[in-house]
Parts: structure tokens; sequence; C-alpha cells
């Protein structure tokens, strides 16, 4: 290869490199929206099947929330109750996943969350508080005692009878032994 082939190819390469890094920061705005959209929260929000809640926060795009943001309930109930503002710790059910615990009494709640910026959302559910269920109590056990206690005393015989073989097995060893050494 020439000289002046090896000139055009480093210079092929130079401006191949300069229309690299000149349409990457296009490429970077035009991510922006995405990025915008991140900034968002959906919220999922829910009966717990008693008297609290459960909030299901994701991205506004249905991505995995990947970090803990700051969760504030506020309802209102039967007779104009009120309850909130209540912030909410994240629970170890899964990413994203917050619960009140019980702080609604038994009725139809209108129950809103907010989360503030940085990742802000909204949302507003209505909720039917019950009460708490209990388990049922376990039914009771019979316990029987054996009334007869034969079987448990029928290996004392067959412990004596094998202790009796192995004192004669080693009586008649010990004889045999003496013999040999006199």
């Amino acid at each position: 290869m020439s000289v002046t082939g090896i000139r055009k190819a480093l210079a092929a390469v130079f401006v191949g490199l300069a229309l690299t890094l000149s349409a990457a920061p296009a490429a970077h705005g035009a991510q922006a929206a995405p990025a915008a959209q991140a900034d968002k929260l959906k919220l999922t929000v829910a009966g717990d099947g008693a008297q609290g809640v459960t909030i299901q926060a994701t991205y506004a795009d249905g991505r995995r929330l990947e970090q803990v943001v700051r969760l504030v309930l506020t309802a209102t109930g039967p007779d104009g109750q009120r309850v909130g503002p209540v912030q909410l710790e994240p629970q170890p059910e899964g990413q994203g996943f917050y619960s009140s615990g019980p702080v609604l009494s038994t009725g139809t709640w209108k129950v809103s969350v907010n989360s503030p910026a940085p990742l802000a959302g909204k949302a507003t559910a209505t909720v039917q508080a019950k009460t708490a269920q209990s388990p049922p109590a376990p039914a009771p056990v019979a316990v029987t005692t054996p009334t007869d206690d034969v079987g448990s005393a029928a290996w004392w015989p067959l412990a004596a009878a094998g202790l009796v073989l192995v004192a004669v097995a080693m009586g008649v060893a010990m004889l045999f032994g003496r013999r040999r050494t006199t």
C-alpha cells in the first residue's frame, strides 16, 4: 500500500470517528422522552382483604421499581372518617410492594396514594375494609395411652439372653487364650 493509500485510509477512519461522535449526542437526545417517563410512577392500590391497603409501585412504562420511594396514603371512609397522611414502608413481599397495615375500620373507603417528586405518582381506589378473620381453631386431637405394657416388657428376656451369650463367648475366648500361652 502506498503512502497516499494509507493517508486516505486514516482520513476515512477519522471522518468515521467524527461522524460517530457527533451522532452520539443526537441519539442521547432521542432517549430523553423515555427518561422523562421514568420520572413517573404507576401505583396500583387495592385492599388487603382486611383493614389495610396494599400498593404496587412500578415505573410508568411497566418496569419494576428498583429503589425505595416515599408513598403517602390518605383515606376517607364511612361517615366522613379520615385516615392519614400515613407514610408507607416497603414490604419484603417484592420490589415496589408497600402495605399500610390495619389502618381502616370496617366499611367502604376512598383511598389516595401519592408519591412526591422526583418519582411522582398518584392513584385513587375504592377499598372495602372488613374485620380481619382469624383462622378456625384446630380440631382437638385425642391422646390415647397404652393399657397393656406387655409389648414394652417383651425385650427384657431377649436382652438377658444376648448378655448371657456375650458372657459365654468371652469366657470361652479367655479359656482358649490361656491354654495357648502355657
